[in-house]
């Protein structure tokens, strides 16, 4: 495993090391949380194939293990000597904001046995000062939310990794609005205000794929006019999500039963993004209901 990228996370409780190795899964990295660190060593030796398509290798280690503390700088120095090249990531963050994070979350400090939170915060913030210390990169995540932190570390990712990271995974879904809302959407369209097939009565038993539907809907101004400034927003926001760090992008498209509309301006948006380069998705969620 010498040949790929190894970073190893730390840091202090409570400052974010689970989203960081999230991202970094969502980036192409394999991923161990809570690495015995004596264990590192024999991991590494296992062999990996060259095509296997991992971007690197990412585990996080701090003092949920016991023999953490006393065995991180014997096990790294001889990694070092051994010809291994690894970064050191150490999040933290401000004792007000750790306060809060474990207060909200309600989960225990690793270090506050019969203490106090903040006791167990502070003595963490000393015994790992020697590990600070040895860090590549040390990041504060004391004014980053989840996304922000997860944009850091996927950018950190791009630099670390000598090939691309994953690319976003688009998906276009179409579904009718009296049928509910996708759960997974994250960007929702409504239509309903485009010409509705439905009242023509050679079109109301088909569906959006049938070539008569789109041309009818397909060939009215409003709607060429609304793909026009819709496609914008999607090439508008589509880098934003990706420089985010966003593994998933859900479009939704909306009409009032999932059949016609909403069918139509689905498949247009996908056909768009696929002349793009980009790899799309699409479903539609409610096009055989019956009605």
């Amino acid at each position: 495993m010498k040949n790929h990228k190894i970073i190893i996370i730390t840091g202090l409780s409570g400052s974010g090391k689970s989203t960081a190795i999230a991202a970094l899964e969502d980036a192409g990295f394999f991923c161990v949380d809570n690495m015995p660190v004596k264990l590192l060593p024999k991991f590494l030796e296992l062999p990996v194939q060259d095509d296997t398509g991992i971007k690197g290798l990412a585990f996080v280690m701090d003092v949920r293990e016991k023999n953490f503390l006393e065995s991180w700088q014997p096990v790294f120095e001889d990694l070092r000597q051994n010809g291994y090249h690894f970064e050191i990531l150490f999040l933290e963050a401000d004792e007000t904001v750790l306060l809060k994070r474990f207060s909200q979350t309600r989960r225990h400090h690793p270090l506050t046995g019969d203490k106090t939170l903040l006791h167990g915060i502070r003595d963490e913030k000393i015994l790992l000062e020697p590990l600070k210390d040895r860090a590549t990169q040390i990041i504060n995540t004391s004014n980053y939310n989840i996304h922000d932190l997860k944009s850091v570390i996927f950018n950190i990712s791009r630099s670390q990794s000598s090939t691309e990271s994953l690319p976003m995974r688009l998906n276009v879904t179409s579904f009718g609005f009296k049928h509910g809302i996708p759960h997974d959407s994250d960007l929702i369209i409504d239509v309903r205000f485009l010409a509705n097939p439905y009242f023509i009565p050679e079109l109301k038993t088909q569906d959006g794929q049938n070539e008569d539907v789109k041309n009818f809907v397909l060939n009215h101004p409003v709607t060429r006019e609304f793909l026009k400034k819709f496609i914008d927003l999607i090439d508008f926001l589509i880098p934003l999500y990706e420089k985010e760090g966003k593994s998933y992008l859900t479009i939704a498209v909306g009409c009032t039963g999932g059949q016609h509309r909403s069918v139509v301006i689905a498949g247009a948006v996908s056909d768009y993004i696929k002349k793009t380069g980009r790899p799309v998705n699409i479903s539609h969620r409610d096009i055989d209901i019956k009605t």
